[in-house]
């Protein structure tokens, strides 16, 4: 009887010591979301699953088309794309972005259905400065946008979002597994 108890024991201590593991990669390193919404199609649709790094901004810097996760308030996360870092001044003028003077191709949108009509523009022209006040972008601070820009509530709405709301980049899609994505670089597999 003394065996079982041990290895009662054992399997007890195990199963405590994976789920202390499991919640310690899951606060500080690794989560998942489910994605609501249709502001990052079509790289990212409504109830796809992705995984978040919530320390790739602890080791590196976040950088200008990186698609990131952050806190819009207490009950809300969004999902969009980096298009501003510190110090950019941002344009757009006929389609296409210019960050400090200099073109940004923006390759997640080459094949975005509502490039359909060329005589409709994805994107509405507009300067950082005409929508925020700001000639550049804050320090702390990025300016997002989603890829679904005629349907994304973004940057342009609520300006910049802080350092501090930031909860990690989106790394990985995992479901639907046929389209398992880790480049949000380019549109998704159909």
């Amino acid at each position: 009887m003394s065996s079982l108890k041990q290895e009662l024991w054992e399997w007890t201590k195990a199963i405590v010591l994976g789920l202390v593991v499991v919640m310690i990669i899951r606060i500080f390193f690794f989560t998942n979301y489910a994605v609501s919404g249709e502001s990052m199609m079509p790289i990212l649709q409504d109830q796809d699953k992705v995984i978040v790094s919530k320390i790739a901004y602890t080791l590196g810097e976040i950088d200008r088309l990186d698609v990131l996760v952050f806190h819009n308030d207490e009950n809300e996360d969004y999902v969009k794309r980096v298009i501003g870092i510190p110090g950019d001044i941002i344009t757009y003028e006929n389609d296409q972005l210019y960050v400090n003077k200099e073109k940004v191709d923006e390759p997640f949108l080459d094949t975005h259905p509502a490039y359909v009509n060329p005589d409709e523009n994805l994107t509405e022209n507009f300067t950082l400065e005409g929508l925020t006040g700001n000639l550049r972008v804050p320090e702390d601070s990025y300016f997002v946008l989603g890829d679904n820009r005629r349907h994304s509530l973004d940057s342009r709405y609520f300006k910049f979002v802080k350092a501090d709301q930031v909860v990690g980049q989106v790394v990985l899609r995992y479901w639907p597994l046929p389209n398992l994505t880790i480049n949000f670089m380019t549109a998704r597999p159909e």
